[in-house]
């Protein structure tokens, strides 16, 4: 690259590298031009907030240049999520640690969690005595954090059957300050979980096997553990409302992140009532279903596929 190039051109040609490219999105971008941004800001060690259309004039070294190209290089030679060559993501401007070891932090729990305008606001359906919450499948912990931020009087149990998510986890409680009221616990589902929850929060592996099949390479590069779903989707779910209410308080809700399997919810849990919330994604993503829904409908679930029950 020549002398005298400037932010603009740098994010200009790491835009086409990319859309030439062909690389996939999704992991906290959607496109060319905002991947473009966060690596170009990244490698060059500026806030990632930059307001590029005022400093679209700053002059970028040769050497800058050239490590800029190098990290684009990295991120269409290896397909691996942005997340995972810089070591951090951001979920409703709040920044986690991230590598390898757990998912690309993008749950659509958290716009509700943060009560973002685009989605329906939690508060509601909350009862003044919630006090104890549960994150299921936690992952890097971004959920909560998220929920200790917004709900000051609560305390967490964050879970997970991965001890290597549960480690990065302890990295983003700390780095959040939250140790004293988030505590990680090692669990596979209900197996490890004692107790009674005011509210669930849970993003579990849902993909359907047909679509783990199409997933693109950035998808393919998080732990499979975390998206596998089964043959519909629902392998976890089933485990997980088959236990529920014996885990939740009489005024307790659990909010589950679905994804795209609404038909195979539906098909699956035709005799459950559950209210739909709507984020981002539309209003067929995540669910919300209360202690009293569960307890009457618990004849008509489907069965533990699992062998043990908690």
């Amino acid at each position: 690259m020549s002398d005298g190039i400037t932010l603009a051109a740098l994010l200009q040609q790491a835009e086409a590298r990319l859309q030439a490219a062909g690389v996939s999105f999704g992991h906290g971008t959607t496109c060319a031009r905002d991947e473009a941004a966060w690596l170009v800001l990244w490698r060059l060690g500026l806030p990632l907030d930059l307001d590029l259309d005022a400093h679209g004039q700053h002059p970028v070294t040769p050497t800058q240049a050239a490590a800029v190209a190098a990290l684009i290089d990295e991120r269409i030679r290896t397909r691996k999520p942005a997340a995972y060559l810089t070591g951090e993501a951001w979920l409703q401007g709040v920044p986690f640690d991230v590598d390898e070891r757990v998912i690309v932090p993008r749950s659509l729990l958290a716009e509700l969690i943060a009560a973002a305008p685009q989605a329906d606001a939690l508060d509601p359906w909350l009862s003044p005595d919630t006090l104890r919450v549960l994150d299921m499948c936690t992952g890097n912990g971004s959920l909560a954090v998220l929920a200790a931020m917004a709900w000051p009087d609560v305390t967490l149990d964050a879970s997970d059957i991965s001890t290597d998510a549960l480690s990065v986890a302890a990295r983003n409680v700390e780095r959040h300050g939250l140790q004293h009221r988030i505590r990680l616990l090692h669990a596979d589902g209900w197996q490890g979980i004692d107790g009674r929850y005011d509210l669930i929060l849970c993003n579990p592996p849902y993909v359907n096997r047909a679509s783990m099949a199409a997933l693109p390479p950035e998808y393919r590069a998080e732990p499979a553990l975390a998206l596998d779903g089964g043959d519909d989707g629902l392998d976890f779910v089933r485990h997980l409302l088959a236990h529920a209410a014996q885990h939740m308080t009489e005024h307790g809700v659990l909010v589950l992140e679905i994804g795209h399997e609404r038909a195979h919810f539906e098909a699956a849990f035709p005799a459950l009532p559950v209210h739909w919330l709507h984020t981002s994604a539309g209003p067929d993503a995540v669910l919300l279903v209360t202690h009293v829904a569960l307890t009457l409908a618990q004849p008509q679930l489907p069965a533990d596929p699992r062998s043990s029950t908690p």
